[in-house]
């Protein structure tokens, strides 16, 4: 007998979904516009959902399945996600240029950014390109803190030090989140996103070099990303041909083989179609919302709908890509990438503000939506059951899209009295003074110069180990200790596999994700008692 997954549609469980999506929603945008910064809240979610089926009522009782507890942390990130980095970031923008009058538009482009974002990967999840075996780091920790509750066996023991060791260090500014992610991800790709860390943080301090200044990383991401998407195109090709070839000797023989993943290559070309036809629409309804017709000639209004299109959907899998291997993701840097290649075509201020904060809306939903259906991927069972796993997955799409309709109408209900106080994420500025200070060919110049390093890396380190996208991911990213930390966890890694085999690795596995889990707590609550310093002052 089939087993039967929770439904989000469970009156129960939806309204918790909407009661967490609410305070994931405020807690995204407090965090974001005081402070600067986004938290995972699915570790949140999850002990939500525990705590409250420890209560000894029959209504809660079933929130004691650890299916049901995966929907609820679900919701709640992908309401922090969607209200703080996905919309209130983008309407910022062209509010801070003096466009009031294009703030809607670009909550309603934004809005659908998120909501496509999500739904894209929703329909690769477990393909060829994002497959359900891979890190997604973030994914495994909230899964394997569901499972500690659920199990209570040796491996939560190991669980509860990793968390005490993931709390502990980042007291004393350790990122333990990322030597968690040391342990769990691919060797090669978090090398050399360490390697780039290092370089990004000692580059300035010992050759007096500020990377920035001369485009280096953003040179370095272009040219990587080229690559890449050359070489997902590649896989595609060769895959279908694969397909092509099995799907033959099947009909020959009568002798169907299992399936290394659960979406075929065809579906998630025709998902991919289906993503960017969608942003070629929404860019569309924003441009003529905004009245862009009137500021452009007809050949750049085209340009610009199909470069906002092209940019959002190349965006999202370029930090899919990271999100996969690193368990970061660089959507404010990708999202300036595409901001100065705007800019170099000539693009009028407004039409960058909205082009940025399209392109920065799309991304994060990606990666969280990844990150919580690798979480539910592992809690039904690593895909043993294929129906199960499917009908999970849908339940966690449609708790991911109650979830998003809901930090819309938050963002929708809450952004004026934010941006009357001059409230806004920092990174809105930084946005905008680009703009203002406009560019020349110098600039192209450099990003020509250091894309080729990074299209050659690309290229040597190939589609599986991805050295150049997170190469230029650690390049973009400014953390003090993060590279030196990630260094050292895959020395740790090294040393334990050698003299433990796959043992140690999969004991290394589960402290990671504790790692990981105590790292995101101490961050979660030290952000809102910094919110409340804030607003005690």
């Amino acid at each position: 007998m089939n087993k039967k997954h929770p439904s989000a549609w469970d009156p129960a469980i939806m309204l918790l979904n909407i009661l967490v999506s609410v305070i994931g929603s405020i807690i995204g945008l407090e965090l974001i516009a005081r402070l600067g910064i986004s938290t995972n809240t699915s570790i949140i979610g999850a002990l939500f959902a525990i705590i409250i089926a420890r209560i000894p009522l029959k209504i809660f009782q079933k929130y004691k399945d650890i299916n049901t507890q995966n929907l609820v942390q679900t919701a709640m990130s992908g309401a922090t996600f969607a209200a703080s980095n996905g919309i209130f970031l983008s309407i910022g923008i062209p509010y801070l240029l003096g466009r009031q009058d294009l703030v809607i538009p670009m909550l309603i482009g934004a809005s659908l950014a998120v909501i496509i974002d999500a739904t894209i990967l929703y329909r690769v999840f477990d393909t060829e390109m994002f497959p359900a075996k891979e890190a997604w780091a973030p994914g495994i920790a909230a899964a394997e803190a569901m499972l500690a509750v659920a199990e209570k066996g040796k491996n939560s023991v190991i669980l509860m030090i990793g968390m005490v060791g993931g709390i502990v260090g980042k007291f004393f500014g350790i990122p333990t989140d990322i030597l968690g992610v040391g342990w769990i991800g691919n060797m090669w790709a978090l090398g050399a996103f360490g390697v780039g860390l290092l370089i990004s943080e000692y580059t300035p301090k010992f050759f007096n070099i500020k990377l920035g200044d001369y485009y280096i990383p953003h040179g370095f991401m272009i040219g990587a990303g080229f690559v890449a998407l050359i070489q997902m195109v590649l896989i595609l090709q060769k895959k279908s041909k694969k397909e092509k070839e099995a799907a033959a000797a099947e009909a020959a023989t009568g002798k169907v083989e299992k399936k290394e993943f659960t979406r075929s290559l065809k579906s998630m070309k025709l998902s991919l179609a289906g993503g960017f036809g969608a942003y070629i629409l929404v860019s569309i309804v924003m441009a003529v919302m905004c009245g862009f017709s009137a500021d452009m000639s007809a050949g750049m209004f085209v340009w610009w709908i199909i470069f906002a299109a092209l940019s959002a959907i190349i965006s999202e899998l370029i930090v899919g890509i990271s999100a996969m291997h690193s368990g970061w993701f660089p959507a404010f840097a990708t999202a300036f990438i595409f901001l100065i290649l705007g800019m170099l075509f000539g693009f009028p201020p407004a039409q960058l503000a909205i082009l940025v904060g399209f392109t920065s809306a799309t991304g994060p939903a990606f990666a969280d939506m990844a990150y919580d259906l690798k979480s539910g991927y592992i809690v039904r069972g690593n895909g043993e059951d294929v129906p199960f796993e499917m009908e999970g997955r849908k339940q966690q799409y449609i708790a991911k899209m109650v979830s998003a309709v809901i930090a819309i109408l938050v963002v929708l209900f809450t952004y004026k009295a934010y941006f009357e106080k001059g409230m806004l994420a920092p990174v809105d500025a930084v946005y905008l003074a680009t703009i203002d200070a406009g560019t020349n060919m110098a600039v192209a110049k450099n990003l020509v110069i250091w894309a080729i390093p990074g299209a050659l890396l690309q290229a040597i380190g190939g589609s599986s180990r991805q050295l150049g996208v997170l190469f230029a991911t650690g390049l973009l990213i400014a953390s003090p200790m993060a590279g030196i930390t990630v260094i050292v966890g895959l020395l740790i890694r090294y040393i334990i596999i050698k003299k433990y085999g796959d043992l140690g690795q999969s004991k290394l596995y589960i402290l990671g994700a504790g790692f990981i889990t105590g790292a995101a707590l101490y961050s979660f609550f030290s952000s809102t008692m910094n919110l409340g310093k804030k607003l005690n002052k």
